[in-house]
């Protein structure tokens, strides 16, 4: 008899939320008491276990695959002291919902402490930092899920860790036709930037087994 694929079926959910203390990485000091600052997150459940810590809301990018930003529990304890775990936010995520798949995205200049990404379609616009061997250039960026480089990327001129504005950037705004994003950094002029074709590059795999 010959084997037939047949699709497993999976539960993907997001749990139930809470908030915890966020230290900032380039905070002076350790942040405390009504001075903190909170971050939402969520366990990402998949098949009934715990895959990952989320933060933020989740995007979908099409009726199946979802992006989200993963939540870092970090050891911030110096060598010799007791483990002291704190909240980051992390990298983003895409989530499929109909494998349970998760995949790690890797926004290129992506800066935790500068980037908010704001997202239309497969596409994913914010301010990050370029780090050459001679400098450091705040950037603006379009990534796209399922592309090695940068769909467009423009410089905003030179950027210093120790003095920005805060937030770095006003969130992205899109627009559809054409399809444009504006990035209006806080301390320069602000760019639009406009993405030609606009097909989507993601490739949603089948998940399927042999049956006996």
């Amino acid at each position: 008899m010959p084997a037939f694929a047949v699709s497993k079926p999976h539960t993907v959910a997001l749990g139930v939320a809470r908030k915890e203390a966020y230290q900032p990485p380039d905070a002076a000091v350790r942040l405390k008491g009504s001075d903190a600052i909170m971050l939402r997150i969520r366990p990402l459940i998949i098949d009934g276990h715990q895959k990952e810590w989320t933060t933020g809301d989740a995007h979908d990018i099409t009726d199946r695959t979802y992006a989200i930003r993963r939540a870092l529990r970090l050891n911030d304890a110096l060598p010799g002291e007791a483990p002291h775990w704190i909240w980051q936010p992390g990298p983003w995520l895409t989530v499929d919902r109909s494998t349970g798949h998760i995949t790690a995205l890797h926004l290129p200049d992506f800066d935790p402490i500068v980037s908010e990404a704001v997202w239309f379609r497969d596409y994913a616009a914010y301010c990050g930092v370029n780090t050459t061997a001679k400098a450091q250039t705040l950037v603006a960026v379009v990534a796209q899920v399922g592309a090695r480089r940068a769909v467009v990327q423009r410089s905003l001129g030179k950027w210093s860790p120790q003095q920005h504005a805060q937030p770095v950037c006003a969130p992205a705004q899109w627009q559809r036709q054409p399809v444009r994003v504006h990035l209006q950094p806080a301390d320069s002029a602000g760019v639009d930037l406009e993405i030609v074709g606009a097909s989507s590059s993601l490739i949603e795999e089948n998940d399927t087994a042999d049956a006996p």
